[in-house]
């Protein structure tokens, strides 16, 4: 009797076992895995409670999704493309991003703050939706594309250098922001020429 009465307790722990386990994989399999960008706040945000630190670590998270982006989409470009002009804007961008990715990874180890290492779910498909396309139609997306992120990113980066009291992140935005500035004014002429060829 006592050998049934254990023989039965093993077995529901077994089940309950079981049951946790297939709870927790289907909770992380319906998880975006390739975000990395939120699960890297969420490690900031459990290490300070300090506002503004939180709103600086918010901001190069942004940054490190946009180099890792821009990388690729650059790297997508002198690929895919036909046009020098295109492929050309693709390496530039490639280029500085990658350098802003190291600079950017040594300002966030002083600052002890994490950063996403791989591209998130937005950058994701952005990478899938130009990776279809072919010829004009992806130099025209290509091109749309670094227009509309640049305007973005611009735009991110004049916010964290009117509210960062940080001087180091400070310099590192300003700094940074030139090369938004000139990636943008090379998207734009690329995209108007390629918008008179319709």
């Amino acid at each position: 009797m006592e050998n049934k009465k254990r023989f039965k307790t093993a077995l529901l722990q077994t089940a309950l076992m079981i049951a946790i386990s297939l709870v927790m994989s289907s909770f992380s399999s319906s998880q975006k895995a390739n975000d990395a960008k939120p699960v890297a706040n969420v490690q900031n945000e459990a290490k300070d409670t300090n506002i503004s630190k939180e709103k600086d670590a918010k901001f190069l998270t942004t940054a490190a999704e946009i180099n890792l982006e821009e990388i690729k989409l650059g790297q997508l470009a002198q690929q895919k493309s036909t046009m020098k002009d295109v492929k050309d804007l693709g390496q530039m961008i490639e280029t500085d991003h990658s350098k802003n990715m190291e600079k950017l990874t040594t300002l966030a180890k002083k600052e002890s703050i994490d950063l996403p290492s791989s591209l998130t779910d937005k950058g994701n498909d952005a990478y899938e939706k130009l990776s279809k396309l072919s010829g004009t139609s992806f130099d025209k997306e290509y091109c749309d594309m670094m227009v509309s992120g640049h305007k973005e990113a611009i735009s991110e980066y004049e916010k964290e250098i009117k509210g960062t009291k940080n001087s180091d992140i400070k310099a590192f935005a300003t700094t940074t922001l030139l090369d938004l500035r000139k990636h943008l004014e090379h998207a734009t002429t690329c995209k108007n020429k390629y918008e008179k060829m319709k």
